[in-house]
């Protein structure tokens, strides 16, 4: 058995569902044709990893996506809830180093993913930073609960707040590259992500008739 676990939290992709934020300036159907691009990098990066795989859907499992990989739904009432849940899965089941992920980072390459896992070897936890305040990507190679207890998600002091409490527990963490996901209009036009997909944009165009 491979002791180290890559966890992928998914949306399941429907219109109105994901990228509630993005939107509100691109609309319904744009939003969903950003999120379906993302998740194929998520893909992409994980294609390489040598480890096992689990994908976390939001509501009900797509057979048709991740073809091939251990598939099930996020229990719990939030985020924080979901993914305790998802780790003491795997640390159940045995693993001894387990990585979170989501799966709308435009940036997201195997390195990161690999290098959470060489920091693994040295520390407690380890955090990929979001621009935003929040993390992309969460590791552990013991489960810590209050990682994911009373947390402000959403917040931009989550990954501080997080921290700080981990020093005051005297566990040890270590921090990887910061990167940025998209929320919003203004994270999606800066993107290099959109600037290099012409496909995309030219979707995105043609659904709000005007260029961007």
């Amino acid at each position: 058995m491979n002791k180290e676990l890559v966890i992928v939290f998914v949306k399941n992709i429907k219109l109105g569902k994901v990228k509630t934020r993005l939107a509100k300036t691109i609309g319904n159907q744009g939003a969903f044709e950003v999120y379906s691009e993302l998740v194929k990098i998520t893909e992409k990066a994980l294609e390489q990893l040598n480890t096992d795989k689990r994908i976390y859907f939001s509501e009900a499992v797509v057979e048709t996506k991740w073809p091939g990989q251990y598939k099930t739904v996020q229990q719990g009432v939030d985020l924080g809830e979901r993914m305790k849940n998802a780790f003491l899965d795997g640390f159940n089941d045995g693993y001894e180093r387990v990585i979170l992920i989501g799966s709308d980072l435009p940036d997201i390459q195997t390195k990161h993913i690999q290098n959470g896992f060489t920091a693994l070897n040295e520390t407690d936890t380890v955090f990929g930073p979001a621009e935003d305040g929040g993390y992309y990507l969460v590791g552990m190679n013991n489960m810590h609960e209050l990682v994911f207890d009373n947390k402000p998600w959403s917040q931009s002091n989550l990954l501080q707040e997080t921290l700080k409490e981990l020093e005051n527990n005297k566990i040890t963490y270590k921090t990887l590259e910061t990167l940025n996901d998209i929320d919003t209009f203004e994270d999606l036009i800066k993107s290099k992500f959109y600037q290099n997909n012409a496909d995309l944009q030219h979707k995105i165009e043609q659904l709000n008739n005007e260029p961007f």
